[in-house]
């Protein structure tokens, strides 16, 4: 346990710390912002205490909600080891709508990722830590026609609290993005900052929504991108 909470508190750290000195050297840089929107609708199978899987379906727009960034499907599963310490991960299949350059179309990409995660609580508050590696690839195209996976490394803390007699308990959430590529310098790119909320219905599953902000970093003009999500899921349990 001690262990756990020493890896805590560094975790936690290295997200504020990275955030912090990452975008106060580019504060001084203009940026570009844009509004974008993420819709989903997921389902969950929860097999028994230890299995739980996910099936997905995502539209991203972006333009101001005006174009279609990118839509998906992805399947989930994970696997909790010992209380409240899970390890996970996803596939994802995606059509990319690429609108710029001499070359536009839909593109596509092919996305794994492989999580360690692990939650508690104090009090009223509860706490997520993740840890996820990332590879995104597009297809068709081959390393000697320069594509190459596109990795990272996210670091992700979690705070959620409960209100007394509220079913809309706030969440917050900080994530830091470390990107690494062949050719490329291995650095942080990108963070985002989420706060959102909840409902549960008795029945019919779950509502969530946020308003999230992301923003590159290590760019000469970074993008700031703000976010309104939407997401239901209907979680049905093996009897």
């Amino acid at each position: 346990m001690k262990v756990l909470k020493i890896w805590k508190l560094l975790y936690f750290k290295i997200i504020l710390v990275g955030i912090f000195f990452t975008n106060a050297s580019y504060s001084q840089t203009d940026d570009t912002n844009d509004l974008a929107s993420w819709n989903t609708i997921a389902i969950k199978y929860k097999l028994n205490k230890k299995w739980s899987f996910g099936l997905e379906e995502q539209l991203r727009l972006k333009s101001n909600v005006s174009e279609i960034d990118n839509y998906f499907t992805q399947l989930n599963a994970e696997y909790e080891i010992f209380n409240n310490f899970e390890l996970g991960g996803g596939l994802r299949y995606v059509r990319k709508n690429d609108n710029q350059g001499n070359v536009q179309g839909y593109e596509n990409h092919f996305r794994f990722n492989i999580d360690a995660s692990y939650k508690h609580k104090i009090n009223d508050f509860s706490l997520k830590y993740r840890l996820r590696y990332q590879n995104k690839n597009e297809l068709g195209v081959s390393n000697s026609e320069g594509d190459y996976a596109n990795q990272h490394i996210r670091f992700k803390t979690a705070v959620g609290y409960n209100i007394k007699k509220w079913k809309l308990d706030p969440k917050f959430s900080a994530e830091l993005f470390h990107h690494f590529e062949e050719g490329e310098d291995s650095e942080f790119d990108k963070y985002r900052l989420t706060l959102g909320t909840s409902y549960e219905f008795k029945k019919n599953g779950k509502i969530d929504v946020f308003y999230r902000i992301e923003k590159e970093l290590n760019e000469t003009t970074p993008e700031t991108t703000n976010i309104i999500g939407l997401k239901y899921t209907y979680t049905f349990k093996n009897k």
